[in-house]
């Protein structure tokens, strides 16, 4: 009936774990904090009355007794990205294996949003914050780490030496995949991706561009787009159905997987065959680019410890001050949507 009594009114607190097991309110902190200390008859008591009376350990208030938090911020801008989503859940794992909690928050690419959460997290005091931004943010993150809390840049470069960095070669990613586009045959290359400004796209882009100059006889058109979606990539795929087969490109390059299913869906929806038609080539090599109807070739953006990769840099940061910037070299997997015979 007590138990019953206690759990309906305010939250049971240490002192009522002490009282209830007979120990002094020191004991059950040393339980908490450092078990070893605490004789087995004792450990049991407390543990029976912590059961008894639903009592949750306040982090918080550990946080600081002992000065140091067990938490990690990761700000990713689009959740329902399978790209972002294989980073969120490497991270997390190599976090549990180092003792760090991660509280994720998604920007969906809204800078408001994106300044809401950083505000937030340093109010809570993180370890360290791993961010993902479509925006300039390293002036941000410089501040914060002028007040003491460090961070790793995922997904894109550093500018400035100071800030730990982990990214894929984008530029080499956008040359493979259209060297690979022209090795195949195609002549009238589409890149489709955006918005340009930001860096990741522009590099992808970039490499693309570069690959096309090498082949004198190359060409490559920008279809830019506002987001980089399935529903984007439909309502591209299906322009590109609808115009003249002299006008329509015979090799499409996306910025990302996603877009690339959804220009596949509409190109074979609009009778166009692929990759006799259109060649299609995607990139981040997501779960869903293997299982589509037809094999999405993609550039593999993201290696198997990327994820882990970024949390090491961010402990490294925390606990020795360590910069580094990390890149890694994406590999383009070759699939059905792109398999064509050289003209």
């Amino acid at each position: 009936m007590a138990a019953t009594e206690e759990r309906a009114g305010h939250r049971p607190g240490i002192r009522q774990v002490a009282a209830r097991a007979g120990v002094a309110v020191g004991t059950v902190s040393a339980y908490l904090n450092h078990p070893d200390r605490v004789s087995a008859e004792r450990a049991r008591r407390i543990a029976i009355a912590i059961d008894e009376l639903g009592f949750v350990p306040s982090i918080a208030g550990r946080q600081l007794r002992l000065g140091v938090s067990t938490l990690i911020g990761y700000l990713s801008p689009d959740v329902s990205n399978p790209h972002f989503s294989e980073i969120a859940q490497e991270v997390e794992y190599r976090a549990e294996r180092l003792g760090l909690t991660v509280f994720f928050a998604h920007s969906h690419g809204d800078r408001k949003r994106e300044d809401a959460y950083l505000e937030a997290f340093e109010q809570r005091q993180v370890r360290g914050l791993l961010v993902s931004s479509f925006e300039p943010i390293e002036t941000r993150l410089a501040a914060m780490r002028e007040r003491g809390t460090p961070s790793v840049l995922v997904g894109r470069r550093a500018c400035d030496e100071r800030q730990p960095s982990i990214s894929i070669d984008d530029v080499s990613g956008g040359r493979q995949a259209a060297e690979h586009l022209l090795a195949n045959g195609c002549r009238r290359l589409a890149f489709v991706g955006g918005p340009l400004p930001v860096q990741q796209v522009a590099d992808r882009l970039d490499g693309a561009r570069q690959a096309v100059e090498r082949a004198a006889d190359g060409v490559v058109e920008v279809v830019e787009v506002t987001e980089r979606s399935i529903a984007a990539g439909r309502a591209i795929g299906a322009a590109l159905a609808a115009r003249p087969a002299a006008d329509r490109p015979d090799g499409v390059f996306a910025a990302n997987d996603v877009l690339a299913l959804g220009v596949l869906q509409a190109l074979i929806a609009g009778g166009v065959a692929v990759p006799r038609d259109i060649a299609v080539v995607g990139y981040d090599d997501n779960e869903f680019a293997e299982a589509s109807l037809i094999p999405l070739t993609s550039v593999r953006a993201q290696h198997a410890d990327f994820g882990a990769t970024a949390v090491d840099l961010l402990f490294d940061a925390i606990e020795h001050g360590t910069v580094a910037q990390r890149v890694f070299e994406p590999e383009l997997t070759v699939r059905q949507s792109s398999r064509r015979s050289p003209a």
